[in-house]
């Protein structure tokens, strides 16, 4: 056997290499041995000095879990607890399909910036068609499956998103002091530019609702509130009678329906600043005035059918709407009424060009919108129309003769 040097205290041969063990404390504070291996004495030595350092700076982990185990732990006992259903059922499906196939087996601490690096630049050009089986899975496979890789490739977004799940995770395993750093921080991923917001005009805004109306639309009100008072799809959705004050001329959302995990469900708003009354204008309450007495003739039709579940948009039996299916029936609106075919979640910004044209105040704006931040209000204002900005420069011009 080698003779140790002086202060090595327990370095010792072992199988091809060396080993050495230190007497730490774990994070449950219990007294263990913690061993490292290496090939030369050299090697060993470095890691038992290091070793010996982080023993001293407080509390060491002597098993280092997988990856894939501990995110099992984290979405379980972290994220599905604190966050909200949505937001947890989207680090659930990041997890599931884009980290734990690559970096799954990876024991934490051994985890590199250079694996996070060489994972997020294979992201970028995998076909996920092909990594996740979309095309076998289908009854009749037409690209991926047959030989004709459709080339299906995360956009910048999703690569983003699947970093900051990842970053989050590992922000976890630091504070359980299973790891030293978060690699994941340490790699600069730059924010993808946002696209082209698109919205409609006052006249197109007008042109939509004209249609509605005139057609007798059951989701006429829902477009109305929609537009006028910018709420977004979920909270349309999960609005309910109880919240509304036709006679003061006020609404309190306090409530969203949202699909998770295939299922409808109904919880409150994510901030306590969406729980405010909002001002209804006279064409929100005649909107809904028109929906009650529309909601008394479907009720009368349906007989017991009838769900009687309280909201204001519901199907024709009294149902929660899906939101995929308003979706549908918002782009078919637009369609009839010949306007730009937008998202529903792109009516916000319709509804804050709005409010920038008639020169409302930013902090009521803000009010109004329901935003969190003042900074995200500032950046729709700052994103005047094409024709504004021409304007102003018109104004300018003149008034510099």
């Amino acid at each position: 056997m080698a003779r140790r040097h002086n202060g090595e205290g327990t370095i010792y041969p072992y199988r091809n290499g060396y080993a050495a063990q230190v007497w730490v404390t774990t994070p449950q504070g219990r007294r263990e041995r913690k061993t490292v291996y290496g090939k030369t004495r050299e090697v060993v030595h470095d890691k038992w000095v290091q070793l010996q350092e982080q023993a001293r700076r407080g509390p060491v982990t002597t098993k280092v879990p997988r990856l894939e185990e501990f995110a099992l732990g984290w979405l379980r006992d972290v994220v599905s607890p604190n966050l909200a259903p949505t937001t947890a059922a989207n680090y659930e499906l990041f997890t599931r399909l884009y980290i734990a196939p690559d970096l799954g087996m990876k024991r934490l601490d051994r985890l590199s910036v250079r694996d996070v690096r060489l994972w997020l630049n294979e992201l970028k050009q995998r076909c996920q068609c092909c990594a996740q089986g979309k095309d076998a899975a289908r009854e009749s496979p037409r690209c991926c499956a047959v030989g004709r890789c459709c080339h299906q490739v995360a956009s910048e977004w999703t690569v983003h998103q699947a970093w900051t799940v990842l970053r989050s995770m590992l922000s976890e395993a630091m504070r359980e002091e299973l790891v030293s750093r978060n690699v994941a921080g340490l790699v600069r991923v730059p924010v993808p530019r946002a696209g082209k917001r698109v919205m409609w005009t006052v006249e197109e805004a007008r042109q939509f609702l004209e249609s509605a109306r005139t057609d007798d639309d059951p989701m006429y009100a829902g477009y109305v509130l929609l537009l006028i008072l910018g709420l977004r799809r979920g909270e349309l959705l999960g609005l309910a009678w109880e919240d509304l004050d036709l006679d003061a001329g006020e609404a309190r959302i306090a409530w969203q329906v949202q699909r998770v995990k295939g299922e409808l469900v109904r919880r409150q708003t994510k901030t306590p600043s969406s729980d405010a009354p909002l001002p209804l204008p006279d064409l929100c309450v005649r909107a809904l005035e028109d929906r009650r007495r529309m909601e008394a003739r479907l009720r009368l039709a349906s007989g017991e059918a009838w769900a009687g579940t309280g909201l204001v948009v519901t199907t024709r039996f009294g149902d929660a709407l899906d939101p995929r299916n308003f979706h549908r029936a918002f782009k078919t609106r637009a369609s009839k009424a010949g306007v730009p075919v937008i998202p529903v979640h792109a009516t916000r910004r319709t509804c804050a060009s709005l409010l920038v044209a008639l020169d409302v105040h930013p902090r009521v704006a803000m009010a109004i919108l329901r935003h969190s931040k003042i900074a995200v209000t500032m950046d729709i204002y700052s994103q005047v129309s094409a024709a504004s900005t021409r304007e102003a420069l018109k104004r300018l011009g003149e008034a510099f003769g």
